[in-house]
């Protein structure tokens, strides 16, 4: 699978500058502001989450409605993400920004003030709507505000802060109490956080392409044509970090590990996420722009790095026939599918990010967002059933086939661009 070069006026070379009419003070201050606003509303939806969960199943609603109530949200996030373009420019960057972090303080209120499970309903659809259109805005941003020379440095940091959100939001709720009217009270204020940090965000220069860009649905299918290999990263990015860390505790207990030590898999996953994709983005910075170019251009280094972490996932998923036998090797499998997964997704946006600007890359960011999260859907839904029927077989079989088509699809792709397209 190769990829296609971009249109020339949807793409850039690898410069030193900031956005066009965009002077470093201010793309400092646009980082700041997408950093900091993100941060707040993240550990504020992370209690969020956990503390509804809670609250319904202790007003005696089933868990199968409750698994809907959860579903609800992620369809949210669906449903938006193929438009957040069409919303980024008919608003602007930065309003819809700003819409994306209001809009969580009303449905935050709407959980505070109602008992209704239909207004429930209502409110988490919203607040995944609206996290999908900041997921792929802040995404984008970040990696167009960034120096070439440092945005893997600065998208690395980024994917950090946002891991820890996962920790943190769930750790604060633990502190004050799920069934404390206080915790749901300290949500709904680091949100409101959130949005006047989002209020920091200087005035964005007009996209280049906010007016030809193609934008909603056909916008993201033309993303996808241009650049098939991000969903090939991103669901691979998104089967292996996000979607087994959700059922690593039931892997465990396959396994014949105590309730403790399965859980325990989550945080190993986590970590590996944690630890591996900082410094995967500071080597692809240092990497691609080497003086001499030992490792290629910017593009062939950072495919190189892909396909290295393709192998990592790979080859750790070939370890399993042996785990059942040896149970402590689960960890470290585990936190290097963590680390290798979340590291496909920092390159994959970091690539984007260095070849495209305005409009073009929410396509770009929406795409890789959308085939993440896909990723994160189906690994629990398959490896849950693998495990059932048939987990000395199946499991192992489902694992390799995804990271082996995902490393094969990498090795395949062209290391040099193709005429006309840019370096970087």
């Amino acid at each position: 699978m190769t990829e296609h070069p971009l249109p020339p006026q949807h793409s850039r070379a690898l410069t030193g500058a900031a956005p066009p009419a965009l002077v470093p003070a201010q793309a400092r201050l646009g980082l700041v502001a997408i950093f900091g606003s993100t941060f707040f509303q993240l550990v504020g939806y992370f209690m969020l989450m956990p503390l509804l969960l809670l609250r319904l199943k202790g007003d005696g609603v089933s868990t199968a409605l409750a698994g809907v109530f959860v579903a609800t949200g992620w369809l949210g996030v669906f449903a938006m993400t193929p438009f957040a373009s069409a919303i980024t420019q008919r608003l602007g960057r930065r309003p819809s920004l700003w819409l994306a972090a209001f809009v969580p303080v009303i449905a935050i209120t709407g959980f505070l003030f109602s008992n209704s499970l239909v207004l429930w309903f209502v409110c988490i659809l919203i607040e995944g709507m609206a996290a999908g259109l900041r997921w792929v805005l802040a995404e984008a941003i970040v990696a167009e505000f960034s120096p070439p020379s440092q945005r893997g440095r600065n998208v690395g940091i980024f994917e950090t802060m946002v891991g820890t959100t996962f920790v943190l939001g769930p750790l604060v709720l633990a502190w004050f109490g799920a069934q404390s009217d206080a915790a749901l009270w300290l949500a709904l204020a680091l949100t409101v956080f959130g949005l006047g940090w989002s209020l920091l965000i200087p005035r964005l220069p007009a996209a280049a392409d906010a007016h030809d860009a193609k934008v909603g649905l056909s916008g993201v299918w033309h993303a996808l044509r241009l650049h098939p290999l991000i969903m090939t990263v991103g669901f691979v990015g998104g089967f292996f970090e996000s979607g087994l860390t959700s059922i690593l505790p039931l892997y465990g207990l396959a396994l014949g590990l105590g309730a403790t030590a399965a859980a325990l898999l989550v945080s190993a996953s986590g970590l590996g996420s944690a630890i591996m994709m900082l410094p995967a983005g500071l080597l692809a910075d240092r990497l691609a722009h080497h003086p001499a170019q030992r490792w290629g251009n910017a593009r062939d280094t950072r495919l190189k790095i892909m396909r290295l972490c393709a192998l990592i996932t790979l080859l750790a998923t070939l370890v399993i026939p042996f785990v059942a036998g040896t149970p402590w090797l689960a960890a470290p499998v585990a936190f290097l599918w963590g680390g290798a997964g979340g590291s496909l997704y920092t390159l994959a946006m970091i690539d984007i990010g260095s070849r495209e600007e305005g409009i073009t890359l929410v396509n770009s960011t929406a795409v890789l967002v959308l085939s993440y999260t896909l990723g994160g859907v189906l690994a629990p839904a398959l490896g849950a059933a693998a495990l059932q029927w048939a987990p000395t077989v199946g499991f192992p079989v489902l694992l390799v086939g995804v990271a082996g088509l995902g490393w094969w699809l990498l090795r395949r792709a062209a290391t040099s661009p193709s005429p006309g397209t840019p370096p970087g």
